[in-house]
């Protein structure tokens, strides 16, 4: 299977997103978060992004992205989400499992993710899962870390581009 195929077929619920260290292939999970990953791929498909830095990456933790002004403050110009937390019997956090990042507000959710390196069983139940890398972990290994506590990166890595499968056809 090539790169830039969809495992099982499935292009429209397959996304790319290109690094510098690699591309990474995530399956989204329509059946857990059904208005996350309607998000996801609108703004994929607008090219919202391509060059957005991976702003808060902790070691043994998660690369978060998402935010355009690389602050962690930013968002899209869409309204928040309603949160769609999985039960930990159908989804957890496990490593490479793509979360939403949000605010104390479970409602909060715009366009900001994470990336897991590893399991952290307290996210469960308790931030929306909408993917999950099923190629390419190598890549998300290799993007550069933060330092301190909150993880900010300084001259942080950068998406190229993130696009569904079904649109590079």
């Amino acid at each position: 299977m090539s790169e830039t195929e969809a495992p099982a077929g499935d292009a429209e619920n397959t996304l790319l997103m290109e690094i510098e260290h690699g591309i990474i292939t995530i399956k989204l999970r329509p059946d857990l978060a059904p208005l996350h990953v309607e998000r996801i791929k609108t703004l994929a498909q607008q090219g919202f992004y391509d060059n957005v830095p991976f702003h808060r990456v902790i070691e043994g933790f998660m690369a978060q992205g998402g935010d355009p002004t690389g602050t962690g403050t930013g968002g899209s110009e869409l309204p928040d989400l309603p949160a769609e937390f999985s039960e930990p019997s159908r989804a957890r956090f496990l490593r490479g499992v793509c979360g939403m990042a949000r605010t104390s507000n479970p409602d909060s959710a715009n366009s900001q993710f994470f990336i897991m390196f590893a399991p952290i069983p307290s996210l469960d139940g308790q931030y929306t899962i909408w993917g999950e890398v099923t190629a390419g972990m190598d890549a998300v290994d290799k993007i550069k870390r933060g330092s301190g506590g909150s993880g900010m990166v300084q001259g942080p890595d950068r998406i190229r581009s993130m696009k569904l499968v079904a649109d590079n056809a």
